[in-house]
């Protein structure tokens, strides 16, 4: 029996690292035609948001998004794992509850088994079964890449939605997962994982980001975003331009998965951290002496990454004590925002 092929070498990229780089992304998008004005979209475009909102009525808003890439590990389950908690993180990341997703296949289906297939299916579904929602269809096509993912839709209260625009001066900054899935998914490809490497990057590409849900409401969040593609830097020059501030944040602060600083400073990255770097770092101010590998951690694609979350000074303890008693015990404060123009400085 021949050796079942490594779903990552039928790609030439994997998990989010796949994303187009922010520069690239706005160039794209500069070209297109203003929509339309609708009164019920209450999150559109505008300032790169997680999921678009429409209000339904008084007490409900549909939360609609859609996420997909390649695969970032070999075994199919993982990586249908993987792809649908990450596709599910957009609708947390809003405040919202999913209710049903659909599923979005792409197969090389002259060079995957049926049963690889399957499992890759088998994995999503069970992430959906696990957060209580179906998936209640979908669509399949030939594929010269496997790509697997979900449209995901959920429901929030319109006075309770979660945008990465309502930061407030003198926020403090949580993430809630720990750095490095880039890292550890580069050192995957090059057979450089570390002993526990893949079992911290599993363990958190798979652990839903339902705390989003239930920050909803809660006194002092002001925004939230989910850290992915772009890095922790690029999220948060989102959230600066949505809210029209600048950050400070600590380089020391964000927890590391298992491994990743030692890989980091022996020179793994991918190559969507450097593709991030050229698209935003003129927004960015490093201290003297900075080293790359630093500044790699810092913009690292990060599939189904954390959540970032803007929260006034005064209820910071009680929502980082929250959302650590929710299993996300790598959250930690990471900076703050302040008056200025939209700009990141980093600091440690």
């Amino acid at each position: 029996m021949p050796d079942p092929v490594r779903l990552t070498s039928l790609a030439h990229g994997g998990g989010c690292g796949c994303k187009l780089a922010p520069g690239v992304l706005r160039e794209i998008l500069a070209g297109t035609p203003a929509a339309a004005v609708f009164p019920d979209l209450m999150v559109g475009t505008e300032t790169s948001d997680d999921a678009a909102v429409w209000r339904l009525n008084d007490q409900q808003a549909l939360v609609a998004t859609t996420d997909f890439f390649m695969p970032v590990v070999d075994d199919p389950f993982d990586f249908g794992r993987i792809a649908a908690t990450n596709a599910l993180s957009d609708v947390y990341a809003m405040g919202a509850t999913p209710i049903f997703a659909l599923a979005l296949v792409g197969m090389p289906v002259d060079r995957l088994p049926v049963e690889t297939i399957q499992q890759i299916l088998a994995g999503g579904a069970s992430v959906c079964a696990a957060a209580g929602v179906p998936i209640a269809g979908g669509h399949s096509i030939d594929s010269v890449e496997p790509i697997y993912g979900l449209v995901a839709l959920g429901l929030v209260h319109p006075d309770r939605v979660l945008t990465n625009r309502g930061a407030k001066a003198g926020d403090v900054l949580i993430l809630t997962k720990a750095l490095g899935v880039g890292i550890l998914s580069a050192a995957f490809k090059q057979e450089r994982m570390p002993a526990g490497g893949y079992a911290a990057m599993i363990a958190s590409t798979t652990q839903l980001n339902t705390v989003g849900a239930a920050l909803s409401g809660t006194p002092g969040v002001h925004a939230v975003t989910d850290v992915t593609g772009f890095g922790l830097l690029g999220h948060l020059l989102e959230m600066c331009r949505g809210a029209g501030l600048a950050a400070e944040i600590d380089a020391n602060a964000p927890a590391l998965l298992t491994g990743v600083e030692d890989l980091a400073t022996g020179g793994v990255r991918t190559g969507a951290s450097t593709r991030n770097w050229a698209s935003y770092g003129e927004a960015v101010s490093l201290p003297a002496g900075f080293p790359d590998w630093r500044r790699d951690i810092l913009c690292d694609p990060q599939t189904s990454g954390g959540l970032l979350v803007a929260v006034a000074p005064d209820q910071a303890p009680a929502v980082l004590a929250q959302v650590i008693d929710a299993g996300f015990g790598a959250s930690r404060i990471v900076g703050r925002l302040v008056e200025g123009p939209a700009r990141v400085r980093v600091a440690g």
